[in-house]
């Protein structure tokens, strides 16, 4: 069998901070990137009218609520691979990725099937109506045929990153969003021989540029040479590590339905205030979701480096890791916090130039701002314990914040609500301050959920890492797919001839040719 290197970033030696750096700026570089994705179809639908621009913003944290199944499921994947790689188990970390395209395959058809049977339920559900009723269905329409395409690119990008290669899927990202903001406007807004579709316009544009993305990954990793490879062979289901996904991925997948329908939960306590504060809102979150692009980038890098270091049972190196890319990260977006808070008008009027959205949105800048520093330190532990395959943590540590120190909140600060008493008769409950209760309820959440993170991470109950069964995965070793005639991974080279001491490569080499990428977002609206 042909030779092929293993490239990637070995974060089990040397010093962290340089190493975490070379695996975090390509992800933090390919989220922001993702990011342009939203940005771009809330630009040019922001230039159709109000309804539209609702519309889109009502549907971002529904859309996210189907890409955060993706990263729920391949939380497992980055595990997974990134403590085989760490163990020298190359060839069983190739299976991981075979598995999880089926898996990704099987849950991203399932779902889309399902949002196109209730997409209307849906959209009353969070408070759609009028115009912004139809905008909405319009797009989300568009939305659910892409989810293939956005699992199979999840699964990709989750493989190489495990494998401590970020940099492949950057390039894909940037690509991949060029297309999307070159597209948006003769879709949206009629340029060219186009009709104007305005909603289903962005939808259509963000299809075509995650199709592009989908096989393009695929086949990059059908090559090999990128940290792992597909090979077509693995593709036949294997219930043993099928299930081992599951297990260590369903927690994940919770977790990114928690932070998804109480950002639903949260939208829908905005509607009733009215097309400019929805707007407002859906702007905050945007611009939010710039943070927290970069939080999730780093904390997916944290997550291949304890999950590396956790396979190589040098669990003090993997808290060093952590420690380090929570530091960094809220030092950034803490200057990110500021410089919103100096000049907010400025930030929203890139998208708007509506008075009353715009006065909303400061308010909104000027409660929630403050706490981005807190999202990110949260958002980077979690993939500490993630990358331990601790994923029940990360799924608690969502729900407290959401469930616990965010909605409860917002209900209690935004509204008066009244509660009929046997005794007492009925008794008024809540501030009832308005939106900007909402606003606080997240900042709020920031600030407890960030505490109970620390607190946690620091008990260490998350150094034994998952695979403790490999090699081969839960059920052993596979003799046909581990090619033990050719050079398997019980000697010093593995079946592609890759010496044990070759799993990581210099960080400043280059990651390889080809198209990279995230949506990476590990997104917490």
């Amino acid at each position: 069998m042909a030779a092929t290197e293993r490239k990637g970033v070995d974060m089990t030696t040397g010093s962290i901070a340089p190493k975490l750096l070379n695996l975090a700026w390509p992800l933090v570089l390919g989220n922001l990137l993702q990011t342009a994705y939203n940005l771009a179809d809330m630009f040019w639908v922001g230039q159709v009218d109000r309804e539209s621009l609702a519309a889109v913003s009502l549907m971002f944290p529904l859309s996210w609520m189907f890409v955060s199944t993706a990263v729920g499921i391949t939380a497992a994947t980055i595990a997974l691979v990134s403590q085989y790689v760490g163990a020298n188990e190359g060839r069983t970390a190739d299976r991981v990725v075979a598995q999880t395209i089926l898996l990704a395959l099987a849950v991203s058809a399932t779902l889309g099937a399902l949002g196109w049977a209730v997409r209307h339920e849906l959209l009353r559900t969070i408070g759609a109506e009028g115009a912004v009723f139809t905008e909405a269905l319009a797009y989300i329409e568009v939305i659910f045929l892409a989810l293939p395409l956005t699992f199979l690119f999840f699964a990709f990008r989750s493989s190489l990153q495990g494998a401590g290669d970020t940099r492949t899927a950057m390039w894909l990202v940037f690509i991949s969003a060029g297309m999307n903001v070159v597209i948006d406007p003769f879709l949206i807004l009629g340029w060219g021989p186009f009709a104007a579709m305005g909603t289903r316009g962005a939808g259509w544009a963000t299809f075509i540029a995650r199709g592009f993305a989908a096989v393009v990954g695929i086949a990059i990793l059908l090559r090999g040479g990128f940290g792992v490879q597909l090979h077509p062979r693995d593709l036949r289901p294997d219930p043993g590590m099928l299930r081992r996904l599951v297990e260590i991925g369903y927690p994940a997948t919770i977790d990114g339905w928690a932070r998804s329908f109480a950002a639903v939960a949260m939208a829908a306590f905005v509607a009733p205030f009215g097309a400019a504060v929805i707007a407002a809102y859906g702007i905050g979150v945007r611009l939010m979701s710039i943070t927290w692009s970069v939080a999730g980038a780093v904390g997916q890098a944290a997550a291949t480096g304890v999950g590396q270091n956790l396979g190589a049972s040098t669990p003090d190196r993997a808290r060093r890791v952590t420690w380090v890319a929570t530091g960094a990260t809220m030092a950034l977006l803490g200057v990110a916090a500021a410089l919103c808070l100096l000049f907010p008008e400025f930030m929203l009027g890139i998208f708007t130039d509506d008075t009353e959205t715009i006065s909303e949105g400061v308010r909104f800048l000027y409660v929630i701002a403050p706490a981005w520093a807190l999202f990110g330190g949260t958002m980077v532990i979690q993939g500490a314990f993630r990358g331990a395959g601790q994923t029940k943590v990360a799924m608690a540590l969502s729900f407290l914040a959401r469930w616990v120190f965010r909605v409860p909140v917002a209900i209690g600060l935004a509204f008066t609500l009244s509660v009929a008493l046997p005794v007492v008769g009925t008794l008024e409950v809540g501030l009832g301050i308005g939106v900007v209760g909402i606003w606080l309820a997240y900042a709020t959440g920031a600030l407890l959920t960030f505490l109970v993170a620390v607190f946690w991470f620091r008990l260490g109950r998350w150094t034994e890492g998952v695979i403790e069964d490999a090699p081969g995965g839960p059920d052993g070793p596979d003799p046909e797919s581990l090619d033990v005639g050719e050079g398997g991974n019980d000697g010093a080279v593995d079946d592609e001839g890759v010496s044990d001491e070759g799993v990581g490569v210099d960080p400043d080499a280059p990651a390889g040719t080809g198209a990279e990428t995230t949506d990476g977002a590990d997104i917490d609206d």
